[in-house]
């Protein structure tokens, strides 16, 4: 912020982070906030949101810049959204903390309120870099990954990944009497690591993680397999080291087209020899088909004739060559390249 604050500035642009919303009932006619109490959405820094009351004679507007409560002191946010969405918000997060408990938004930010926040912020590379050199020379088997002051600059919480417990007692003993604040701890995983340190995917663009996502699901190597993806770790794996966030995407997608495919796990018998399922190519609807005796050359067979020939089979009834019902044969062709679900499973959640 290069140019003086005034109160009730307009410090957001839409669309410019992560955390940006779109309010959908904000063109809606009498959407006017009413009530004693009011309730607004606010964002921090690294992904954090949290939810406020503020009193009917602060008329706030989404951008401003807020004081709100803090565990001890107060916080400096961005509001982002106000009114009825909030409510609507609120239900779909499954916010439990009732309206009386909630905390609350002070005031507009003042200019003074401002400067102690920026110059906080321009603490935080600093700190970050001194932290690591103590918890090194403690030998924690810890990686920092970010620091974020509180407004008040009387507070700051150090973000870490672990693979396991550690014992920070010490460090954050050195750490209050080298930066005079209190200090919090919080671990993260390493997909919430990948989105602070961001970067661009196999795709082009930027990570998902760094830009959109900030509800991690799990991803385990089920989607992997309905998608009749090849088990390689150096394909599927993100930049975080486990299984790509955008696997999931289309999951849905495969489990319902699937639903219109005959079992795998039927064998076919023709009167030339039994045939074992191969792969599908959920695009074409076509389900390729082996020989048992010659696995090397699939066949390519739509999925009504898969049906049809399973048909005759329950009645006893046997086509001469599974050749009759391919459209295409090509040579089948190992493409997993030593790799295996055991490989996919050290990336799973």
């Amino acid at each position: 912020m290069e140019e003086p604050y005034a109160p009730g500035q307009k410090v957001l642009s839409c669309g410019r982070c992560k955390l940006s919303q779109f309010d959908w009932l904000k063109d809606y006619e009498n959407q006017e906030i009413t009530g004693d109490v009011r309730l607004a959405e606010v964002r921090f820094k690294n992904d954090r949101k949290d939810y406020f009351v503020y009193p009917e004679d602060l008329n706030l507007e989404v951008g401003e810049l807020v004081a709100v409560e803090a565990a001890i002191g107060h916080d400096i946010g961005i509001v982002t959204m106000l009114g009825e969405i909030v409510k609507r918000q609120l239900k779909r997060k499954r916010y439990r903390t009732p309206i009386a408990e909630m905390k609350k938004i002070y005031r507009r930010a003042r200019a003074n309120d401002v400067e102690k926040w920026l110059a906080a912020i321009k603490l935080e590379d600093s700190t970050l870099a001194r932290t690591r050199t103590i918890a090194e020379n403690l030998g924690l088997e810890m990686k920092l990954n970010d620091v974020e002051y509180q407004g008040d600059k009387t507070k700051a919480i150090f973000y870490y990944t672990a693979d396991g417990r550690v014992d920070f007692r010490e460090l954050i003993k050195k750490l209050a009497e080298e930066f005079h604040i209190r200090i919090e701890m919080r671990q993260i995983g390493v997909r919430q690591e990948s989105a602070k340190l961001g970067g661009l995917g196999s795709c082009g663009r930027e990570l998902c993680c760094a830009s959109w996502i900030c509800d991690f699901q799990s991803v385990t190597t089920g989607v992997a397999r309905v998608q009749q993806l090849s088990p390689n770790p150096q394909k599927l794996a993100g930049q975080c080291g486990k299984l790509k966030c955008c696997l999931n995407y289309e999951y849905e997608a495969y489990v319902e087209a699937l639903k219109a495919f005959s079992d795998p796990n039927i064998v076919l018998h023709f009167e030339s020899g039994d045939a074992v399922h191969q792969k599908n190519d959920v695009f074409k609807g076509i389900m390729w088909y082996s020989y048992t005796t010659d696995k090397g050359n699939i066949m390519a067979i739509p999925v009504d004739k898969v049906k049809e020939i399973i048909s005759m089979n329950k009645k006893g009834q046997k086509p001469a060559k599974l050749e009759d019902f391919a459209i295409t044969q090509e040579a089948h062709t190992n493409t997993n390249e030593g790799y295996g679900e055991a490989d996919l499973k050290k990336m799973s959640d």
